[in-house]
């Protein structure tokens, strides 16, 4: 039987929702939607590139807690609040994933939890190394 292993990233609302940062089952991991929220806003501003390069960031470490690394990451989930900057979002995930290239989706969505928002990120890894 697989133990279950939840990462936290401290936030305020982990357990008031009841979700964690990510979780570990056996040799699978989830992230959870990852933001570049911040207490005085976004980390970018309204820079999407920068806002994907603190949601990787955070999703790495993230990874690292969990024993896994980007090199696992098997599925990527892009929300962006602006398609039409999708090539932005695009290079940034490259940058991080491109070695990897995980089965990847983008979407458009309305709005994300926070104004100022533009983009959140999911991922899925599967540890293959011993």
């Amino acid at each position: 039987m697989s133990t279950r292993q939840t990462i936290s990233s401290g936030g305020a609302w982990e357990p008031v929702v009841g979700y964690s940062r990510a979780v570990r089952v056996g040799n699978h991991v989830s992230v959870a939607g990852t933001t570049a929220a911040a207490p005085d806003g976004p980390v970018g501003g309204d820079d999407v590139a920068e806002q994907t390069r603190t949601c990787l960031t955070r999703i790495r470490a993230a990874l690292l807690e969990a024993g896994a690394s980007l090199e696992d990451v098997v599925r990527t989930r892009m929300f962006v609040t602006d398609i039409s900057r999708w090539e932005e979002v695009g290079r940034v995930h490259g940058e991080f994933l491109g070695h990897v290239r995980p089965a990847s989706t983008m979407v458009e969505v309305s709005a994300l939890i926070e104004p100022g928002l533009l983009v959140e990120i999911e991922a899925d890894a599967v540890i293959t190394r011993p």
